[in-house]
């Protein structure tokens, strides 16, 4: 898969991309992921890439021209999406979606954002990490450069991916790892018993739980089954009990 990444600050992704899983899979050859910066395409001598906006106001808008000429010497195929606080959120669903494509092209606004014209014309798709601003649209894309890439097979291990937060749903159950007790406070003893049955189901339960307490709505946009409800309804009798009052 490659990402080309069109930034004017194309210092901001080196770090991040040369280390840990993204590193690795660029070292193995799973991704290719090039930053472009507008500023090499313009022509004047001051390499200016923004402007005042039409109508007055504060701050700078980038220009047009240097972001469709940099994209259309690279562009091949694939999606073009700008990082915009007015985009779509940013999901699993939508990095599973883009895992898909053999080519992504990621566009990095700054200042006050983009001439409208690059959105109308030669964006295809516009994302946000929430309701929020940041600075520039780079952090935005190092987010979905990482999220992706680990969807790419070969990236990691078979499996480890399947029983992750918002892969199916639910919020991911709590893990443990040794020492078996620290500071008085124990791993749960179906985690230590090796019925693999038994802690299946505890994980289920752990998910449904976990979901249930910090991501309500989550959990009512999925299609249960009957055992997610039995699990639902222990996990439900066992929070009325430990709210009843000692008699």
């Amino acid at each position: 898969m490659r990402f080309d990444i069109f930034t004017l600050f194309p210092e901001m992704l080196r770090s991040p991309l040369d280390e840990s899983i993204i590193a690795r899979a660029r070292e193995r050859g799973l991704v290719e992921i090039n930053a472009w910066n507008p500023r090499d395409v313009t022509t004047d001598r001051h390499h200016i890439v923004d402007d005042y906006p039409y109508g007055g106001g504060a701050g700078m808008v980038m220009k047009p021209d240097p972001i469709f000429t940099a994209v259309e010497r690279v562009y091949e195929s694939g999606p073009i999406i700008l990082m915009s606080p007015q985009g779509r959120v940013f999901t699993q669903a939508i990095a599973r979606e883009l895992a898909r494509e053999p080519r992504v092209t990621l566009i990095c606004g700054h200042y006050e954002g983009v001439d409208e014209r690059v959105r109308q014309y030669l964006c295809t798709d516009e994302i946000s990490l929430g309701d929020f601003v940041l600075t520039g649209g780079e952090l935005v894309a190092l987010v979905i450069v990482d999220a992706v890439t680990r969807l790419l097979p070969g990236v990691l291990a078979a499996g480890s991916t399947e029983e992750e937060s918002h892969t199916a749903g639910l919020l991911e159950y709590p893990h443990y790892t040794r020492p078996p007790e620290y500071r008085g406070w124990s791993v749960p003893d179906i985690l230590l018993s090796g019925n693999h049955a038994a802690i299946a189901r505890w994980r289920r339960k752990e998910s449904l739980r976990r979901t249930r307490a910090r991501r309500p709505d989550l959990l009512a946009a999925l299609d249960l089954s009957a055992a997610d409800r039995k699990l639902l309804a222990e996990i439900e009798a066992e929070e009325t009990a430990e709210a009843a009052p000692d008699e």
